[in-house]
């Protein structure tokens, strides 16, 4: 915990870097000097773990062909990797934590590879839904150990550079995912085109294993497996497949039957929270939920649950609104999104190097230039509802993309910033997975305004889309009000500051 006399980091909180100096490392004196290439390894692994959300949607239709699949299990080749992904991040990062981050993330790749592998060599879609949902439980492994790994490995002004990168990771994973999808389905053809979207990984993952043995670091003490609180994993692992299953099953599973399982997850995430307290006075508790005390990190993960929400469904109504209205090819669905990754990636870079002098502002004004991108988009399909408008988005995306790039890394860093780096892991994990719940949420609204939409005007996509679009940037402005908030509480922490006298 800070004391008074601390400085302020970089949201106006005292003693915001202070564990940075109990950490023994001032700036980067003593830093491991592989720390780049580690953060390089991680990256691209992170990479293909994200990329993997995405970019399955655009190969549906191939899929569908390719083995005969009916409706149900295409539902479930999405739904089961991103339910798998967002159960197991908390334990995997608790995991990391107690067992080393190196050991956590090569056991990931490993697995993710395996998956992979399997998948593509699908003989039926109940083998593929299968290994979609171990896959997703290796991505989940493998992404809190990369932010976990950066809070470890650096430091200062390097770490706001090391978590823009990481934030340029997940903009461009997500953006360039249908269009790295097409290609491949391009290349392949429609029949087993597919399957080249689950091989590309396994190049990538033997790369990654080689590579993470000569330069992420190893060690980390092992603890008691008390410490592991399996109570804590269960009933947390219960509140969010809860909370997550009606949401992922939004468009198979009708009728208002599944809402109910919303408020018994909630019920069982209460009895988590009293356990957690209990457990906490006796032992070492699997999430400290003192860490929502902090005003950094209780209102980061509000805004990154928020923003995913309305993020991460834009290009889910995106690829409907061009392929299914439009009538355009999966490879030329994800052209069309490709402005968003264009300015996603230097923004990203830029915010992570700027974060740490500017502060929540920047989140903010991330937050102001999505919402102005997402309107214009309204406009440019409510002026233009042709064929042609794909390309006439590109400018309105690219704003967008800008925006988001000040937003997921830098919010990351402001969000981890006093975190402690002996739960890094653990507090990457639940950030990453009040990220996967808004994105669910996300979709799940998003996907049901514009289904309902498309139904009552008899196919109207263009309208639906907008429609849709609407709610997205609900979610966002949702988003800014949090980020507004803890400018204003910035403002009047310094404001309360004495002064130190000339």
């Amino acid at each position: 915990m800070a004391s008074p006399g601390d400085p302020p980091g970089p949201d106006g909180t005292p003693g915001a870097h202070r564990e940075e100096s109990t950490a023994g490392a001032h700036g980067q004196e003593g830093a491991d000097p592989r720390r780049w290439k580690a953060l390089t390894v991680c990256l691209v692994s992170g990479f293909m773990t994200l990329l993997d959300v995405s970019i399955v949607n655009v190969a549906l239709p191939s899929i569908r062909v390719g083995l005969h699949a009916p409706p149900s299990d295409l539902q479930w080749v999405v739904s089961g990797y991103a339910l798998a992904f967002g159960l197991v991040l908390v334990p995997s990062g608790r995991f990391g934590d107690t067992h080393g981050r190196r050991s956590a993330f090569i056991s990931g790749v490993v697995l993710f590879t395996l998956a992979s592998m399997a998948a593509g060599a699908s003989p039926g879609s109940t083998w593929l839904v299968v290994a979609r949902i171990v896959q997703g439980a290796a991505g989940g492994l493998i992404n809190p150990q990369v932010s976990g790994l950066i809070q470890q490995l650096f430091r200062g002004a390097e770490r706001g550079r090391a978590f823009g990168l990481l934030g340029a990771t997940i903009g461009i994973s997500t953006a360039i995912g249908p269009l790295l999808g097409g290609l491949l389905i391009q290349l392949g053809g429609r029949q087993d085109g597919w399957r080249y979207v689950f091989y590309v990984n396994i190049p990538i993952g033997i790369l990654a294993i080689v590579l993470a043995y000569h330069y992420i670091p190893g060690g980390g003490a092992r603890r008691r497996r008390e410490d592991m609180d399996p109570v804590g994993v269960l009933l947390l692992a219960t509140a969010i497949f809860l909370v997550l299953l009606p949401l992922v099953e939004g468009q198979r599973w009708h009728g208002t039957g599944r809402w109910l399982l919303i408020p018994a997850g909630l019920l069982v995430l209460a009895l988590y929270a009293g356990w957690e307290r209990w457990y906490g006075r006796r032992h070492e508790p699997m999430v400290d939920l003192s860490l929502f005390r902090r005003r950094s990190y209780a209102l980061g993960a509000l805004i990154g649950m928020l923003y995913f929400g309305g993020f991460t469904a834009i290009f889910f109504i995106l690829t409907q609104y061009l392929q299914e209205g439009l009538g355009y090819s999966a490879l030329h669905a994800g052209l069309a999104s490709t402005a968003f990754a264009v300015g996603a990636a230097p923004s990203a870079a830029l915010g992570g190097r700027i974060v740490t002098r500017i502060g929540r502002r920047l989140v903010a004004l991330g937050l102001v230039l999505v919402t102005v991108g997402l309107t214009a988009l309204d406009l440019v399909v409510r002026l233009m509802p042709t064929p042609k408008v794909g390309w006439a988005m590109a400018v309105p995306l690219f704003v967008a993309g800008l925006g988001s790039g000040l937003v997921v890394s830098p919010n990351q860093t402001l969000t981890l910033s006093e975190v402690p780096i002996s739960r890094a892991g653990t507090a990457g994990g639940v950030l990453q997975t009040g990220q996967r719940i808004g994105a669910s949420v996300g979709i799940a609204a998003v996907g049901s305004a514009f289904f309902s939409q498309v139904a009552s005007t008899h196919g109207d996509y263009a309208r639906a889309f907008r429609h849709a679009l609407l709610v997205n940037i609900a979610f966002l402005l949702a988003a800014l009000v949090a980020a507004l908030i803890d400018v204003l509480a910035e403002h009047r922490t310094r404001s309360a500051s004495p002064r130190t006298p000339p």
